[in-house]
């Protein structure tokens, strides 16, 4: 929930992420930066409420792992208990993903030696593509938790970050 002055409240937000290291094959210092960046913007501003009413107020911390064809975001009360997982399937996602790799790897590839218009157009379809990703995590994780869309965002980062292959 958010407060008077626009908040949210521990009660509603994520205080810790980590992911599962067994999922990550391989990670190059682009995708390493990516992982810092989304876990600090996350833990900086997140709005998180489970939908289950039996799952204990947080602040909450997340687990996320890839699970056969599904991201689980295993939800523990921070510091304590297990309270709950949210099982996402991927197949929806293949072809984002897919296409999202690519256009990052153009924008890197460009950032050494396109123009600046060039790099600003390629950046153009990775924020699209980036949205498209959030927009669908966001709706496939409402069974479960309702998240804002900056959430989302970084959530789906983290996702593509266990799906990179180096």
């Amino acid at each position: 929930m958010t407060g008077a002055d626009g908040e949210t409240s521990d009660a509603n937000r994520v205080a810790a992420v980590t992911l599962d290291e067994r999922s990550v094959t391989r990670r190059n210092r682009d995708i390493e930066r990516e992982r810092q960046a989304a876990i600090a913007d996350l833990l900086d501003s997140n709005s998180f409420t489970p939908a289950d009413p039996g799952v204990a107020p947080g602040p909450y911390a997340l687990h996320l792992r890839l699970a056969e064809k599904r991201l689980d975001i295993e939800i523990h009360v921070q510091g304590g208990a297990y309270q709950t997982t949210a099982a996402v399937p991927l197949a929806a996602f293949r072809r984002i993903i897919k296409d999202y790799f690519r256009v990052c790897e153009s924008y890197y590839e460009a950032i050494r030696s396109a123009s600046p218009s060039q790099i600003e157009a390629i950046d153009m379809g990775r924020r699209g593509l980036h949205n498209e990703g959030s927009e669908l995590l966001q709706d496939r994780l409402a069974r479960t938790a309702e998240v804002d869309f900056d959430t989302a965002r970084r959530l789906f980062t983290l996702l593509c970050v266990l799906q990179a292959r180096g």
